[in-house]
C-alpha cells in the first residue's frame, strides 16, 4: 500500500517523534483519517526520509516511532531552473505543481514586457510546491522565488551552465547533454518581445522551439520541465 508522505522540519535521528504542526495534525487526523498503528512516511526536505508508525493522535499532537529510514533518490542528476512568465493564476499554479512534479529545482516567476497579471500569491503557491512534492515522491521542496524582471535575472541565471529560452521561432530542442543546471525560460500569454529576445541571445541563451505547434504558455512550461530532467 501506497504511504503518503509529509516533508517538514522534521528531526529523524531519533527513534521517536512528536509532530505538533496543527497543518499536518489537521490532515492526518481529519482528512486522511489516520489512527494508530497506521504508518507513513516523514521528509526533511534534505533528502533523509523515515517511515513512522503513529502511536497515538490527538488534538495537538501526533506521537510516532521511526520504523526504518533511508535516503531519497527520486531527485533527477540535473538541476533545472524554471523561470517562467506569470501567468493567470490557475495557470501559473498548475504551472508550479506541475514542473515540481517532472523534477524542477528551482521556479523563479519572471515579469516580462507582455506580462499582464504581476501579482502572486506566494505563501498559496508555496503551499501548492510542498503538496507536490510530497505526491511526487521528491525529497526536497523546491524553492520559489519572489518575482524578478526578466532583465534583471541574469545574476541568478548566469550561475547555470546553460540556459534556454523558449520561443516558437527558434531551433528544434535536442537536449542539454553534459549540463548539471539548466536555465527554462518560457513567456507570457503574447510571448517574448524582440528586445527580449536579443537580449537573450546577447547572454548565450539557446534560442529553442518545442516543436511545430504553438503551445500554450503552460502547456510549454510543463512539457519543457519535464524534458530538461528526464
Amino acid at each position: 500500500m501506497r504511504l503518503h508522505r509529509f516533508i517538514g522540519d522534521f528531526d529523524l535521528s531519533q527513534d521517536n517523534i512528536e509532530i505538533k504542526d496543527a497543518e499536518l495534525i489537521n490532515q492526518v487526523s481529519r482528512v486522511l483519517r489516520l489512527k494508530a498503528n497506521d504508518q507513513f512516511i516523514l521528509s526533511d526536505g534534505n533528502l533523509n526520509e523515515a517511515v513512522a508508525e503513529i502511536s497515538e493522535v490527538n488534538k495537538n499532537t501526533i506521537i510516532g516511532k521511526i520504523i526504518s529510514r533511508n535516503k531519497n533518490e527520486s531527485e533527477a542528476k540535473v538541476r533545472a531552473y524554471l523561470y517562467c512568465a506569470i501567468l493567470k493564476r490557475e495557470n501559473f499554479e498548475l504551472v508550479a505543481q506541475k514542473a515540481v512534479e517532472s523534477g524542477i529545482f528551482e521556479i523563479v516567476p519572471l515579469i516580462t514586457e507582455r506580462t499582464i497579471k504581476t501579482g502572486l500569491n506566494l505563501e498559496r503557491l508555496r503551499k501548492i510546491v510542498r503538496e507536490a512534492a510530497e505526491q511526487s515522491g521528491r525529497g526536497i521542496v523546491p524553492k520559489l522565488h519572489q518575482a524578478m524582471d526578466f532583465k534583471n535575472v541574469m545574476e541568478h541565471a548566469s550561475l547555470n551552465d546553460i540556459n534556454v529560452l523558449f520561443d516558437p521561432d527558434g531551433k528544434g530542442f535536442t537536449g542539454v547533454a553534459g549540463a548539471g543546471k539548466i536555465g527554462i525560460f518560457i513567456g507570457p500569454e503574447g510571448g517574448w518581445s524582440g528586445d527580449e529576445i536579443k537580449f537573450a541571445k546577447e547572454n548565450n541563451f539557446q534560442i529553442a522551439s518545442l516543436g511545430k505547434l504553438t503551445l500554450r504558455a503552460e502547456t510549454a512550461a510543463i512539457i519543457a520541465s519535464y524534458i530538461s530532467v528526464n
